[in-house]
């Protein structure tokens, strides 16, 4: 397998063209260029949540040298994070809820492998998450549970908009969202 390296308004690009969760970039380059996808060219799933979707083949300039490859990772994984901030759809959604459950199906298709981290967050007594929508009535019958888009993971929609920016703040930090940036992605529920 071959490896590039792409700038952030390209990412956004393929990243708008996934048709499905975990749909990897080789695919959605594959369709968008009109390329049949052969047995021969089968590539190793990357989703395409990754900051970068290959890794470069060729020599880099001396000026990106100098960065750190994970400080330039994190700096792209932050990108992908502030994404949300001017999210168009994300106006388009009713409700405070309607924006909780979006921003959270936007994270799970953004971080699909790491979203299970989600099932640790828990209130004292409370269950916030399950891939069960009866575990989380048996916690609390009236937990309102929602899915979460087409994931396997449900949450619970009854709580007041501040513990929903609570609880989405959690999950963003969970997922490495940097806490500062975090903060404002929840002001937006």
């Amino acid at each position: 397998m071959k490896y590039i390296e792409i700038d952030d308004e390209l990412y956004r690009h393929i990243a708008r063209n996934t048709q499905h969760i975990g749909e990897s970039a080789s695919d959605i380059l594959r369709r968008m260029l009109g390329l049949e996808q052969s047995a021969s060219t089968q590539a190793a799933p990357v989703t395409i949540s990754q900051p970068s979707l290959e890794r470069p083949a060729v020599e880099q300039p001396a000026e990106q040298e100098s960065t750190p490859v994970a400080v330039r990772s994190s700096m792209a994984e932050a990108g992908v994070f502030e994404e949300l901030l001017d999210d168009p759809m994300l106006n388009q959604q009713k409700g405070a809820v309607g924006r909780f459950l979006y921003l959270l199906d936007c994270l799970y298709r953004q971080h699909p492998s790491a979203f299970n981290r989600v099932l640790e967050i828990r209130g004292r007594d409370r269950l916030y998450f399950s891939t069960d929508r009866e575990a989380l009535l048996e916690a609390s019958k009236t937990a309102n549970p929602k899915q979460i888009g087409d994931s396997p993971y449900w949450v619970t929609a009854n709580n007041n908009t501040r513990k929903k920016q609570a609880i989405l703040d959690e999950v963003l930090v969970q997922l490495g969202c940097p806490g500062d940036l975090a903060s404002r992605i929840t002001q937006r529920v």
